[in-house]
């Protein structure tokens, strides 16, 4: 029958509409269904693992995961990506230059400006959300780093987070990095994971790689022939580095001989598995002034005894790493479908030089660089804490230097070693078995790889608006055909004034002196293809071509939104709106631990007031009333044994001051007050009178404390160790009404918040 012209709610309804269903016929809608015999995908991203880390690349540690994989499969000896993490994870979601997407930095600024947007804009596709739009299921786990570090509160829009960027379930965290025993924040899908205390035995990347096998099973056990979409992109191996004693066990006394060795012998395993051409050079040592490694054997016993302990954590943990893969692997291998599985595993940029000339027992204090002799960057704990829950430590860059074999420089620089890492991809359906290529491909280049091997279209619009051509190409051609050129012919590279450009070969690089303006850059000319380890500057042999590519360099740039070129003043900018965050705060009893960034711009660089309102003390009562922070720096105040205590740990260095407390008691002050130097006094009072103190203790800045701020419990990491061990979170037991934080007036000099906060931001890489 017609439809009346008033009937609404039938526009696309193609059956037909009666009166009862007798004369009806029904039709109904179907979601996307991917082509049969479509492949699964599993995209494994570790953070901050250099070229050499594995064995198919070079590496003695014990990776027989992906010594099976890169057997079954290709490994691309050329493969480059961006210096930085979220420049990297946003090129290899989108396809999409970094700065074009958004991310011309790590997403803990907000300079103000398009290409360092630092969110994914609405016009921008992601990789899983156009494999969901081919009917794929899209899961993610591990580190995001796609979110400004000032929205990753509940309060925030989400629009960048994961489940709004493709993904049908996600776990992880949201931050640059975390801890691998005491995470400060997890989010299950949309929202924060409320926990006071992780399990015993709990390791972030068993709880990741749990997490992805049950994805995948839930999925099977509903769907048997619907193909997935893995994104496992790594908490490791970013500091602080932390490793399973188990893990550990296994490379106790292994790096003895030091990093120069290291380099040599795995250089000279490179060379025997044809990943560089014979006649390949090295060079000795990163020489170059704040870059430089010694040399081994210039250093006393006890240095090497300690520097070789960092390396035996890192190798822990890049040996777990291969462990996850495995029991990932498996369980695809046991649902029958490991043949048709496309597999890639890669790293987001180089190996670090973050740890400094001598590496660091406390991380987060190796980054307030501030004119003090007597700042200890380094708390010297026991050598064994070295890669335990107690300590966050990290190596000292000769280690990352050997990471980087056999490339010059670090993360964080355009040099080979900040943007040459391995890449190996296993499909045994589709692809040939232990094969090198050494063409160029660049991290742009994933996206559309993938969908060509599986033979997906790619949505034109997103969000009603006309989706960004990718830039990256299709390597698929490189991955299957010995005689296959790269389609990737250029590519520009930049990060805080570091520049970069390839073209047919030729490398035009240039390092930014901090001291020198941002827009004048130092060329430097190499021909990559006689000399892939970038060690023979033909800038004066050739002015024409450094002409030539510095221009398209240029060129580049403004095609690809990186102007304005950032400054390091510029990266400690943030939006006024965040002036709010300096107001009161109350925070009830209950109130999950508030975010760690949220939490700090109520401390950080100022006097502030820490007020517990009690209903009445009684004597009995005990526990914590209010933390912030975890081993790695933080303060808390407990009651315990009829006392009042306040306990504040200084990036590993944990103090007491106590008092009485007597019952009836209903207010209990803690008051910091700035000092020169980075320091705080700190008083507490009792119903208004001063009972103890705490003078002359080092500012907690940067990203300390780490985790956030928890009412009634002291959540997550430990702020006492000892405290921990003896009592657990140790909830208070008394009438706990509210604590209320009152900031002062930042007393700190911009000039010295601007420098501080610029190295916190390039830690958070």
């Amino acid at each position: 029958m017609p439809l009346p012209d008033h009937a609404r709610g039938y526009e696309d309804f193609t059956g037909a509409i009666g009166r009862t269903t007798a004369d009806s016929t029904p039709q109904w809608t179907h979601p996307p269904a991917a082509p049969a015999g479509a492949p699964n995908i599993i995209v494994v991203l570790v953070d901050d693992l250099g070229y050499s880390d594995i064995g198919p690349f070079g590496s003695e540690i014990e990776t027989p995961t992906l010594n099976r994989l890169a057997e079954r499969g290709v490994r691309l000896s050329n493969y480059h990506t961006t210096p930085l993490c979220s420049p990297s994870r946003a090129a290899l979601l989108t396809g999409i230059n970094s700065h074009r997407a958004g991310f011309g930095f790590v997403a803990n600024a907000d300079p103000g400006y398009p290409g360092l947007r630092l969110e994914l804009a609405d016009d921008v596709l992601t990789l899983p959300e156009i494999l969901r739009h081919n009917g794929y299921a899209t899961y993610a786990v591990g580190k995001w780093h796609l979110v400004r570090d000032a929205t990753l509160h509940p309060g925030a829009h989400r629009d960048s987070w994961p489940t709004q960027r493709g993904f049908d379930r996600y776990y992880g965290s949201l931050e640059g990095f975390n801890s691998y025993f005491h995470p400060n924040q997890l989010i299950s899908d949309s929202s924060p994971v409320d926990v006071d205390e992780y399990p015993e035995g709990y390791y972030v990347t068993d709880d990741l790689t749990d997490k992805a096998i049950s994805y995948l099973k839930d999925l099977r056990a509903h769907d048997a022939a619907k193909p997935f979409f893995l994104y496992f992109a790594h908490v490791a191996i970013h500091g602080p580095l932390q490793a399973k004693d188990t893990d550990l066990a296994k490379y106790r006394g292994r790096y003895a001989a030091g990093w120069d060795a290291l380099r040599r012998s795995r250089f000279a395993d490179q060379l025997a598995q044809g990943l560089f051409p014979p006649g390949t050079e090295q060079k000795p040592r990163n020489t170059e002034p704040g870059y430089e490694a010694q040399e081994w054997d210039s250093l006393s016993a006890e240095e090497q005894h300690r520097f070789a302990r960092y390396m035996e954590v890192y190798a822990a943990i890049v040996d777990n790493i291969d462990q996850s893969l495995g029991r990932l692997l498996d369980t695809v291998e046991q649902l029958g479908e490991l043949d048709n599985t496309i597999v890639v595993f890669t790293s987001d940029n180089g190996g670090t030089a973050e740890g400094g000339p001598v590496g660091t027992r406390s991380y987060l204090a190796e980054f307030a660089h501030i004119d003090d002799p007597d700042w200890v960057g380094d708390q010297p704990h026991d050598v064994d804490l070295i890669g335990t829950a107690r300590l966050g430590v990290h190596y000292p860059r000769g280690w990352g230097q050997a990471s980087n074999t056999p490339f010059r420089f670090y993360k964080g620089q355009t040099f080979a070693g900040g943007v040459r890492v391995p890449f190996v991809v296993s499909w045994p359906k589709g692809l040939p078995e232990n094969i090198i290529r050494d063409e160029y491909v660049y991290v742009t280049d994933l996206a559309p790889t993938l969908l060509n091997l599986a033979g997906l279209s790619r949505p034109e619009v997103r969000n009603g608006l006309p989706a960004e051509d990718f830039d990256g190409v299709s390597a698929a051609g490189v991955l299957r055909d010995a005689d296959a050129r790269s389609r990737h012919t250029e590519q520009y590279s930049e990060i805080t004034g570091h520049r970069g450009f390839y073209r047919d070969g030729w490398k035009l690089l240039a390092l930014h002196d901090p001291r020198r303006d941002v827009d004048d850059p130092r060329w430097q000319l190499f021909d990559v293809r006689a000399d892939p380890t970038e060690l023979h500057d033909l800038s004066q042999r050739y002015p024409e071509k450094v002409a030539e590519l510095a221009a398209a360099w240029d060129d580049a740039a403004w095609h690809n939104t990186v102007f304005p070129l950032i400054t390091r003043e510029d990266l400690a900018r943030r939006r006024p709106a965040e002036a709010r965050w300096s107001q009161p705060l109350r925070l009830l009893p209950g109130t999950p631990t508030l975010e760690r960034y949220r939490s700090q711009q109520l401390i950080a660089y100022r006097d502030f007031t820490v007020t517990v309102e009690l209903g009445s003390h009684v004597a009995g009562d005990e526990g914590v009333l209010v933390a912030h922070g975890d081993p790695q720096g933080g303060y808390l105040l407990y009651v315990a044994d009829g006392r009042i205590v306040f306990g504040y740990n200084g990036y590993g260095h944990y103090e007491e001051a106590s008092a009485p407390i007597p019952a009836g008691t209903r207010q209990v002050v803690l008051s910091a007050a700035v000092r020169p130097k980075l320091r705080w006094d700190f008083t507490i009072a009792v119903d208004g009178l001063p009972v103890a103190e705490l003078p002359h203790r080092v500012q907690l800045v940067g990203m300390s404390p780490w985790t956030g701020i928890s009412v009634g419990v002291d959540a997550r990491g430990p702020v006492a160790w000892e405290l921990r061990e003896r009592r657990g979170p140790f909830r208070f037991t008394g009438d706990l009404r509210a604590v209320v934080y009152t900031p002062g007036l930042r007393r700190v000099p911009d000039a010295a918040v601007r420098a501080l906060e610029t190295e916190a931001e390039l830690v958070g890489e």
